[in-house]
């Protein structure tokens, strides 16, 4: 099976964590890459369940690389974040999204670039039929532009 993306980016414990049912996801999440044709971009670790997914790629055949190499490249446009959120991990994370987007601080554009589940198929899943609705999620001013138009604009007051 093919599928619309040709890496993603995975973050996960450095650790196996406490609940098996975690390094179980992570294995299922790396055969649902295997089987889908996608290389894995994760953050460089090779123990807990980092180690786990990466080496489970690999295994299947996949390439894998560290994430920076993308970062360095710019290749991070159409971000989309999914959350394997394995018995409920996430969902405090997620109910403090939601309040955050309730409150205005952020924006429900940005909140849609989310997509959760709670299997690895499922969320696989809801990545591939993920329709971007996000122009303008996050501002594209690079700290070192933000800082020239403070120093400009402290010029243009002493003046």
């Amino acid at each position: 099976m093919n599928s619309r993306f040709k890496r993603i980016c995975v973050f996960c414990g450095s650790s196996p964590g406490k609940n098996p049912s975690y390094q179980l996801a992570a294995i299922q999440l790396a055969k649902q890459l295997v089987e889908r044709n996608i290389d894995l971009v994760y953050g460089g670790g090779s123990i807990g369940l980092m180690g786990s997914i990466s080496q489970a790629v690999y295994d299947g055949g996949r390439h894998s690389d560290s994430q920076d190499t993308y970062a360095k490249r710019g290749e991070n446009d159409g971000v989309q974040v999914g959350l394997l959120n394995v018995d409920g991990y996430y969902n405090s994370l997620l109910s403090f999204i939601d309040k955050a987007v309730d409150e205005g601080f952020i924006t429900p554009a940005a909140r849609h670039i989310i997509v959760s589940a709670q299997t690895a198929q499922d969320l696989m899943s809801k990545l591939e039929e993920y329709t971007a609705q996000h122009c303008g999620v996050a501002p594209k001013l690079s700290w070192e532009m933000e800082q020239q138009l403070v120093h400009t604009a402290k010029s243009d007051i002493s003046r």
